[in-house]
């Protein structure tokens, strides 16, 4: 038993009690003078030099632990924000794991001089859209301000009243017009907007027409809006530029998935905008990038711009890009991409999967509602099954998002909620063993 009398250890008599290594003596030493002072402040029992040792490892511990973790997402919104957004899938991950290090990302290896970064993708994007050129960002809203600054920098840009959205994090469009140079028109009503009023509003001063997805709301009932081939041609009448900014963007067929209509990108380009921009790492299914794709003479503008070199993605996101895109041209999105692995999940499965897991982890299987999320198809959602735990909701989910890894759910009805759509497969026996291991920990504690 300590002596309450007794002083506490020095520092330096805390580091001689172990072998401390050279390379952690500095940190350890802040970490032991942190736990004397709190120990002095308590004024209770001197604690021993080996206690105040372990206390500083693990104070270090805790200080250590990376906020930046892999996590499993069981809250069934397969694109979730919060949590990455799309994840890869393993010919992307291989890819980028595999150009990580010296590769040619600037480099003409035929001609044995400085090559184009930019070229890598955009022979296999501009297949896949039907456009003339393509070039990447590094996000979606790099891509939107770069066409907007490249195309309208202190001329003015017409959008209707109703595209002019927020969305996560902030992102205001009337801000990135601002931030682009270009000076916004606004025309129509919140939800009525036609084609007359683009019209009126186009003078002398007007460079472009922007089309705007509204991402993560829908305005229903009284409504209009001018079809995306009439803006492409009263943009050719006027000589301006049509932009068209999708959002998130698709290269499939969301209705063949009992979802909404989302326009594919194709389509965007088919109906004669100057440039579709989208999304890397949403619907497309790849990492975070942007992506413009459209007639050859804008791009170049874009890529020529001196926005571009701020904007431009590194090498692994062009190598993750790349492999992803590869499986559309190769027909396999929908078996090899998780976004659409976890769209195109059977519910009779999804409710099999439930009903396995909850006889392990001693929920229920129940039946329930999922999102795409990302910005996608808003307001659509689609059948899932869920394991749904017994137990106070907010305290099971805290005690889930400390398991390895990380369990990430959702309450419904008033209990946790584990829905497996958001889950792959071959993940199951991983979220059930971090379940178990969690709640039995958070039993003895």
């Amino acid at each position: 038993m300590t002596d309450p009398r007794r002083a506490l250890p020095s520092v330096d008599a805390v580091l001689r009690s172990a072998d401390v290594r050279v390379a952690e003596r500095e940190r350890l030493s802040f970490a032991v003078r942190h736990v004397l002072a709190e120990a002095r402040a308590r004024d209770d029992a001197a604690p021993e030099a080996a206690e105040v040792l372990a206390a500083a490892r693990k104070r270090l511990a805790r200080r250590d632990q990376p906020t930046l973790r892999r996590v499993l997402n069981a809250t069934g919104v397969i694109l979730h924000t919060n949590l990455g957004r799309a994840p890869l899938s393993d010919n992307a991950i291989a890819a980028m794991r595999d150009m990580a290090g010296t590769v040619s990302v600037e480099y003409d290896l035929a001609a044995g001089r400085r090559g184009e970064r930019h070229g890598h993708a955009s022979a296999l994007l501009a297949e896949l859209s039907g456009a003339e050129d393509a070039v990447v960002t590094n996000n979606g809203a790099a891509a939107v301000l770069l066409a907007l600054a490249a195309l309208a920098g202190r001329r003015q840009v017409v959008v209707a009243r109703g595209e002019l959205v927020e969305i996560g994090g902030g992102f205001r469009i009337p801000d990135v017009l601002v931030r682009s140079g270009a000076k916004l028109v606004e025309v129509g009503t919140t939800n009525r907007t036609y084609l007359r009023d683009y019209a009126a509003a186009v003078t002398d001063r007007t460079a472009a027409i922007l089309r705007v997805h509204t991402s993560n709301f829908r305005v229903i009932g009284f409504t209009a809006s001018a079809p995306s081939a009439e803006l492409a041609a009263l943009a050719r009448e006027r000589g301006i530029a049509f932009v068209h900014d999708l959002g998130s963007g698709t290269l499939l067929d969301t209705e063949r998935y009992g979802l909404g209509r989302e326009e594919r990108v194709q389509d965007a380009v088919s109906a004669g905008a100057d440039v579709v921009t989208f999304s890397g790492d949403k619907l497309l299914g790849g990492p975070q990038a942007g992506l413009a794709a459209g007639r050859s003479d804008v791009i170049a503008k874009l890529r020529s711009h001196a926005l571009m070199r701020a904007l431009r993605p590194d090498k692994t996101t062009i190598a993750g890009l790349l492999a992803t895109l590869a499986a559309y041209r190769d027909g396999t999105a929908e078996t090899e991409l998780p976004v659409w692995r976890m769209i195109a999940a059977d519910p009779a499965v999804l409710e099999r999967r439930a009903t396995a897991m909850a006889l392990h982890l001693g929920g229920e299987a129940i039946a329930t509602r999922s999102t795409v999320g990302g910005g996608s198809l808003p307001e659509e959602t689609q059948p899932s099954f869920a394991v749904a735990l017994r137990g106070r909701p907010q305290r099971l989910a805290a005690t889930l998002r400390r398991a390895e890894p990380p369990v990430i759910g959702r309450v419904a009805d008033e209990r946790l909620a584990l829905d497996l759509r958001s889950v792959l497969p071959e993940d199951d026996e991983r979220l059930t063993a971090a379940v178990t291991a969690a709640l039995a920990q958070g039993e003895d504690q």
